[in-house]
């Protein structure tokens, strides 16, 4: 029953902070942290199996944006669809390559001084650009040029550092090139869908070949977290996209600065009562 909550808070804890740019992997190792849990639900294999209920919850939102075979578009449509796809892809790229040479040196550096710093610069970062008087020149996916696309997927690849935020990094480096807000977090979701399947995927397999292969219970446990993550993620993401159509991103960099302040002053605390 413990594991079951557990997997109830990490799953809406997923939900929300995948697609809001503050980090979802930061703030999974930080409640895991916090709630002192060693169980399954703080393993690798359940963290990134319950991301495909948030990738899910992106494929039924945006279903027929994504779906280039839809009987209700036209030729054109389909083809503007299409292309969409190209660009996704050429935007995986760059983190795909990268991501796989230094997989196993991130996963060495998963602690909280890393999520902390990194919080605070991206929080700070956040502020910087928003405070720029830019109009932006990108506002439509059909306007995106597969080079823009390419370099969204540079800043993409700063994402694999703990604590960065998939999405606050490809949004961050949107905005930052001249795309709208609501583009920026519209390609953010879009990016996610082969991402996270692709990390996941790897994840597991290598999961499965170490041999670990989870109880029907654990089975259990990982298919409550991937329902939370659904049904809160399609939340967010509607959030989200209400909410960038009159606001900045300012109030995200705030939460990530006041919030880095507190990991750090909290850990730092409980390092120096364990010595």
């Amino acid at each position: 029953m413990l594991e079951i909550l557990r997997s109830l808070l990490l799953g809406i804890v997923e939900g929300i902070t995948e697609w809001l740019p503050i980090s979802s992997t930061g703030h999974m190792i930080l409640v895991n942290e916090f709630i002192g849990n060693e169980g399954f639900t703080s393993s690798d294999l359940y963290l990134y199996v319950i991301q495909l209920g948030a990738i899910l919850a992106v494929v039924t939102l945006y279903f027929k944006k994504l779906n280039p075979f839809s009987p209700s578009k036209t030729p054109e449509e389909k083809r503007d669809t299409w292309q969409m796809w190209f660009k996704v892809v050429a935007a995986c790229i760059p983190a795909a390559v990268i991501g796989l040479l230094l997989d196993d040196f991130m996963e060495e550096i998963e602690n909280w001084f890393v999520v902390s710093l990194t919080l605070l610069v991206y929080g700070i970062a956040f502020i910087i650009v928003e405070n720029r008087k830019k109009t932006p020149n990108l506002t439509s996916m059909s306007a995106m040029t597969y080079k823009t696309a390419l370099v969204i997927g540079a800043f993409q690849v700063l994402s694999i550092i703990p604590g960065t935020s998939r999405s606050g990094a490809t949004i961050l480096g949107a905005i930052l090139i001249g795309a709208s807000r609501e583009l920026a977090a519209e390609f953010s979701f879009f990016l996610a869908v082969p991402v996270m399947f692709g990390v996941s995927f790897l994840k597991i397999t290598k999961t499965l070949l170490d041999g670990d292969i989870p109880s029907s219970f654990e089975l259990v446990v990982l298919l409550v977290g991937m329902a939370v993550a659904y049904v809160v993620s399609l939340l967010s993401m509607k959030f989200l996209v209400g909410y960038v159509k009159k606001h900045d991103f300012k109030p995200f960099g705030v939460y990530r600065i006041v919030l880095a302040v507190i990991v750090f002053a909290f850990f730092t605390v409980k390092t120096l009562i364990c010595a």
